[in-house]
């Protein structure tokens, strides 16, 4: 080990991180509630959104594997990563509509929206597990790196990126994690691009040819062909990968974040280009110059290293600790995103919704804060499993296709697919995946090819494709058995059941009462995007029993309804959840939140029925023996 070498990029990594810390300090001073700490106040823009989505599927270790890939297999071998990166992203682009018009913090809450039912804890479950295996992947490629450049111990490694991402999510949540991405993408791009014109630079010197020449002539033509695998390969990868991708709980957490569907639209249409940038271009010309240069690297152990040899042969410290820097920027950029989305399923998810419904805003707070150490920790106890960097990706991209992407995608384009469908689906899917995960980890590999792909190609992949068709039959057969869902449930996924809910309730406001002229100066407004932000804060004389009254609300008036639980009520009167009037917890016991965010030519129709919902509040608390006023709006800091 060089002292001198580990000690100047201790300080490098020191500086970066207190960098990194201050954004996460700026945003902690700015949130108020769980969806300022988990959706960033849903007021992301285009670039900073873009950057964030391509960031954080761009790992240290992804950047090495992907190189590897390109190294051993030669263009062909896109499919069975970068490409179905750069494709999904771009399609969760044209989705952004619909997943932008429900109001959910996380999947497993838009599904129980969807269906009701105890669907919401088992999805949640099976995220958490996704997004600790994807964080997995991160610590243990950055182990590599440091285990390569300065001879740490994986364990220090694994510690240090632990301790690292954990101080600046746990201040500035969502927002923190997005622009730290921003930076730390265009830490990782620089890098990769200045290696990969390194690479192919020396390439060209040891060869004796110009640069095209090398380009066109170093490798056979096959080499540079795409569909070297054989197209029923490249299928069988994209139908296997893109699903898990397309439904990656964290990507649609940062479409709810934006301020618009504009914004989330271009936002991930710039991802797509930015990790064709990195994983197709960059990756690609270290892949063809690691392989002239190094021509005795014959295995993915090998290739995986084949970078930071590069680097380690031609260069001094700068250059290594620039390098190591950059690669520690794209571990880190992935470890955060996946401990946010995966924490906010634990607190939000399984916490509030099944051990403590009534939690307060300030509760919250507190376990959001350690679900995300529970995630970070879980995941460097997994990245010491004997799996490689894309083993852990892939695997958890498996679960996720074959577990939840019909269950999700049907119940946002199926209206006849029902609770009980999605949930023999998921189980069916689920146990299903994981079980042949187990079969191919327990038999292992033989010169690279698992036990089941060795039976056939059909199950390439642990299997995913049978366990994608087992999920897909179980939602259509058992949705067609039972009985469809509540018009509650559909209304705000069909435009079409949203009509049945429709009601008219302007007229019944007189606009010039003194009690409505109060609320109007208390009804905090901010707009978003296409889209305004309403909030009005009330005050119950009295702690509350949350239990008896929302139970208490929802008798009062059909129009109010939950799917999921007693955390979220919403006043349904018509398709757009985000418009409706939705209650909540405040800071405290006796806080209660009343908030919309209707579409601006919308907002006078917001105003009364948060008004609405306001009157019916305070008659039933004050059948209770609680009265009720107006909080005045808290300043921003």
């Amino acid at each position: 080990m060089d002292t001198n070498l580990l000690i100047g990029f201790g300080i490098v990594l020191a500086a970066y991180i207190l960098i990194l810390v201050a954004i996460g300090w700026y945003f902690n001073k700015k949130q108020r509630s769980v969806v300022d700490f988990w959706l960033a106040g849903r007021k992301l823009g285009a670039i900073p959104t873009g950057f964030a989505t391509a960031a954080s599927w761009i790992t240290g270790g992804g950047i090495l594997a992907v190189t590897a890939m390109y190294l051993l297999n030669g263009v062909g071998s896109i499919w069975f990563f970068a490409a179905p990166n750069v494709i999904a992203l771009f399609l969760i682009g044209l989705l952004v509509t619909k997943i932008k018009s429900l109001p959910a913090i996380t999947q497993p809450e838009l599904l129980e929206q969807r269906y009701a039912g105890s669907i919401r804890g088992p999805v949640a479950i099976i995220i958490t597990i996704v997004m600790i295996f994807f964080a997995a992947a991160d610590i243990s490629g950055l182990s590599l790196i440091f285990n390569v450049f300065f001879g740490i111990d994986p364990v220090w490694a694994a510690i240090l990126i632990a301790v690292s991402v954990s101080v600046y999510v746990l201040l500035g949540g969502l927002s923190a994690v997005v622009w730290t991405d921003v930076i730390q993408y265009v830490l990782l791009a620089a890098i990769t691009i200045f290696l990969a014109i390194a690479v192919i630079f020396a390439a060209t010197d040891v060869s004796g040819l110009t640069m095209s020449q090398f380009l066109t002539t170093s490798q056979p033509s096959s080499w540079w062909n795409p569909f070297a695998l054989g197209l029923p390969m490249v299928l069988i990868f994209c139908v296997a990968i893109m699903p898990g991708w397309i439904s990656e709980q964290d990507q649609w957490q940062k479409v709810w974040a934006t301020r618009d569907e504009k914004a989330a639209r271009n936002g991930f249409f710039l991802g797509s280009f930015l990790m064709l940038l990195i994983f197709g271009i960059s990756c690609c010309l270290l892949g063809l110059g690691l392989k002239f240069l190094y021509p005795d690297i014959t295995d993915m152990m090998g290739a995986e290293t084949a970078l930071l040899r590069f680097i380690t042969d031609n260069y001094g410290a700068p250059v290594i600790i620039a390098a190591a820097l950059g690669l520690t920027a794209a571990a880190m950029s992935c470890t955060d995103t996946f401990a946010t989305s995966g924490g906010s399923t634990i607190s939000r998810d399984l916490y509030q919704r099944y051990i403590k419904p009534d939690a307060t805003m300030k509760d919250l707070k507190v376990v959001n804060r350690v679900t995300v150490l529970i995630i970070i920790i879980g995941a460097v106890i997994v990245s010491f499993l004997p799996i490689d960097i894309i083993g852990f990706i892939h695997i958890a991209t498996y679960i996720a296709s074959a577990a939840y992407f019909f269950p999700l995608m049907g119940g946002l384009y199926w209206n006849r697919a029902t609770k009980e469908g999605a949930t023999v689906s998921l189980i069916v899917g689920g146990v299903a995946q994981i079980s042949m995960v187990v079969i191919d980890l327990y038999m292992g590999a033989t010169n690279g090819v698992y036990y089941l792909e060795s039976l056939s190609p059909i199950m390439t992949g642990h299997g995913v494709i049978i366990g994608m068709s087992l999920s897909l039959i179980s939602l259509v057969i058992v949705s067609l058995m039972t009985k469809k869902s509540s018009v509650y449930n559909l209304a705000p996924f069909f435009p079409k059941e949203a009509k049945k809910l429709e009601r008219d309730e302007v007229s019944h406001v007189n606009e010039n009462s003194e009690e409505y002229k109060a609320f109007q100066k208390v009804l905090q407004i901010e707009k978003s995007g296409e889209r305004n932000q309403l909030q009005l804060d009330l005050k119950a004389s009295a702690p509350l029993n949350w239990e008896r009254f929302t139970d208490e609300l929802k008798k009062s008036n059909e129009a109010w309804f939950s799917s999921t639980g007693r955390n979220n009520i919403y006043r349904l009167t018509h398709g757009d959840l985000l418009s409706c009037p939705v209650i909540s917890r405040g800071e405290n016991e006796q806080e209660i939140w009343i908030s919309a965010e209707p579409r601006i030519d919308g907002t006078k129709i917001a105003h009364v029925e948060i008004f609405l919902a306001y009157q019916e509040i305070a008659a039933l608390l004050k059948s209770m023996g609680i009265f009720t006023d107006f909080l005045e709006p808290k300043k921003k800091k």
